[in-house]
């Protein structure tokens, strides 16, 4: 018989596992997260992480071109981490869209509280000119961060996020492979304590998204 731990650390493998493909039709080599989850019902969007991650040890450059310490700059601060690149046909843009459709409902000092992350996994085509382009048609609040790969690679390996280098499809189209799960830290605690898939809709941030930015458990 498998303990509880085992089958749940299985379970959120197999997650990560179906997420790594989300910006792109081959299998990747990404290293899948084995985090343990906490048992939650099947309504319940986010999942509660039995072992928070630390906050990632990152530092990049930011849209404007400047030195963005995450850790310093997040720190006390409800944030949602996030890894995707601009040029992705489906599942980036739409978590950022419904990221920021939620966070429209938020009272307006719940929403200057509230850091989004948003780190390129593709940083040689997401430079800091275009990837703030992007964002601001998301939330002109939104942090975008890029840098050399494999530091960005080695960031999000910290809170069990695969991703591959981008590679050149046979039709001539750059894929993407990574994990799409959005974290959400702890304003109280600094931890990624819930995970959020690729399914969650713009209403399951908007029910969560208040307790979040208290470092509640939703």
């Amino acid at each position: 018989m498998h303990s509880k731990k085992t089958v749940l650390a299985a379970a959120f493998a197999a997650v990560a596992a179906l997420t790594l493909s989300a910006c792109g039709s081959s299998e990747g080599s990404a290293d899948k997260s084995v985090a343990d989850v906490s048992a939650q019902p099947a309504s319940k969007p986010g999942t509660v992480l039995d072992q928070p991650f630390t906050k990632p040890d990152l530092v990049l450059t930011d849209t404007h071109g400047k030195k963005y310490d995450l850790r310093e700059r997040t720190k006390g601060k409800p944030t949602l981490i996030y890894f995707g690149y601009t040029n992705c046909p489906d599942v980036c843009p739409l978590t950022m869209s419904n990221i920021a459709l939620a966070k429209r409902t938020l009272p307006k000092a719940q929403q200057d509280e509230l850091q989004v992350v948003f780190v390129t996994t593709d940083p040689e085509r997401d430079t800091p000119a275009s990837l703030g382009s992007w964002l601001r048609a998301q939330d002109p609040d939104f942090t975008g961060l890029t840098g050399d790969f494999p530091t960005i690679q080695a960031g999000a390996r910290q809170i069990g996020i695969g991703i591959d280098p981008p590679k050149k499809e046979k039709d001539g189209t750059v894929v993407s492979m990574h994990g799409a799960q959005v974290i959400a830290f702890s304003p109280k605690t600094d931890q990624g304590y819930v995970l959020y898939g690729e399914d969650t809709t713009a209403e399951d941030y908007e029910k969560d998204l208040p307790k979040l930015v208290e470092g509640a458990t939703p």
